[in-house]
């Protein structure tokens, strides 16, 4: 195999394991994101109430304040049965869901909802680790990318198909969509061809192993400021993001302008996660993020433009930029965190760097009244723009070698 193709898809594809899992990803993310838009319109509808219907991302998200503790599972068992077990347990929770058809049922529907995040953060940090092991060393940087691309371009897709379905059938035929899509992804998952052995019984409990995991991180010299950088990134995200409806109002449009500006930025985090394997190993995971967050950061000072082709070529930057701190930083996790503690670290990352982006949404909910939209995104630009500076100091920085193949140096 080539190890300086320029594209990752033919990479990863010609690898058995990793296009399994791609696949997988693909299947999987497709019902999620179908599930993500129809459970509050179901919500919605049943009820007649805004509160409720926003709950519902409430209630997937609320366990990703437990990733540490949750993603210590990953760690005690092995991974492939877990992401198995996961993805079977959710398949059958899902169905309950046909007995809601009244708002007096509601109450079910919350609880999947809760679970399903639940099982999400397990399966993310099983995923995380066994990718680590089952993926080749000099396709993870790709492979990080293409799930990346993966997932924003279900996020286009699947939530018109889940629309379509609701409004055909109901929700509960959109339950079984994203249920039947857990079933082919765990015949997907047990395809895998890896290897494990049973893990080391655990010393200490669970909050001593819990901690393990956050230790590491912050001890760390290579993937403490990696997550630093991508929960900041993810504040100043939230921020942003909060300021979508002001800056269409500046434009003159009506609010639905805000699904064009939405799909505008999907594509461009589709196109950075086809070209994010070769970016990785020319540039390393420092220098990468950094250059991602700078054009993000310039992105958000410029929306304060009233300008459609500007906001337009903003939202393309944001889309391209915002996932490069998020690509390196899990591609670093991977590589630098021993498989023993490889499940907690990478759940502990996630939390710390996802949860940073529902406190801007609402410190921006409450800036975006208080204070010029203008004059927020320029602050805003200038202090994001300050989060790239330490990732690019000389200190700590990744040889270039850490990010090419065996045939070159060291694995990527």
């Amino acid at each position: 195999m080539t190890t300086t193709a320029p594209w990752a898809l033919p990479r990863v594809l010609r690898d058995r394991d990793a296009a399994l899992y791609l696949a997988g990803v693909v299947v999987s993310g497709f019902g999620t994101s179908a599930l993500w838009l129809v459970s509050g319109v179901w919500v919605k509808d049943l009820t007649g109430s805004d509160g409720l219907a926003a709950l519902c991302m409430l209630a997937m998200w609320a366990p990703t304040l437990a990733g540490p503790l949750l993603g210590t599972l990953a760690d005690r068992t092995r991974r492939k049965p877990l992401l198995i077990g996961a993805n079977l347990l959710l398949a059958g929770l899902l169905l309950t869901l046909f007995t809601v058809d009244s708002p007096d049922r509601l109450w079910l529907l919350f609880a999947v909802l809760f679970v399903y995040g639940a099982a999400g953060v397990v399966h993310d940090a099983a995923e995380s680790a066994l990718v680590a092991s089952a993926v080749p060393a000099p396709l993870l940087g790709d492979f990080n990318g293409l799930r990346m691309t993966a997932s924003e371009g279900m996020k286009l897709l699947a939530p018109l198909a889940g629309a379509g379905v609701y409004a055909a059938y109901g929700g509960a035929s959109v339950a079984l969509l994203d249920a039947v899509t857990f079933v082919v992804a765990t015949g997907l998952y047990a395809c895998l061809r890896v290897r494990e052995s049973r893990p080391e019984p655990p010393k200490g409990g669970w909050r001593a192993q819990t901690a393990e995991g956050a230790r590491f991180l912050w001890t760390h010299p290579r993937l403490r400021p990696l997550v630093l950088a991508g929960g900041t990134t993810m504040l100043c995200a939230g921020l942003n993001g909060a300021m979508v409806y002001a800056v269409i109002e500046g434009l003159g449009h009506a609010p639905a302008y805000a699904g064009v500006l939405y799909a505008v930025q999907g594509a461009g985090s589709v196109a950075i996660g086809l070209l994010s394997g070769p970016a990785l190993r020319r540039l390393g995971e420092r220098r990468f993020a950094a250059y991602g967050i700078a054009l993000t950061a310039l992105a958000a000072g410029l929306r304060a433009i009233p300008s459609d082709p500007v906001a337009l070529a903003c939202s393309a930057a944001n889309g391209v930029g915002l996932p490069c701190v998020l690509i390196a930083a899990l591609t670093a996790v991977q590589r630098e965190t021993p498989d023993a503690l490889l499940g907690r670290t990478a759940a502990t990352a996630n939390t710390l760097v996802f949860t940073p982006n529902v406190i801007g949404l609402a410190a921006g909910a409450a800036l975006v009244e208080l204070l010029d939209v203008r004059l927020v995104l320029v602050v805003l630009g200038l202090v994001w723009l300050a989060t790239a500076l330490p990732l690019l100091q000389s200190a700590a920085r990744p040889s270039r070698t850490d990010t090419k193949s065996p045939s070159d140096a060291n694995p990527a």
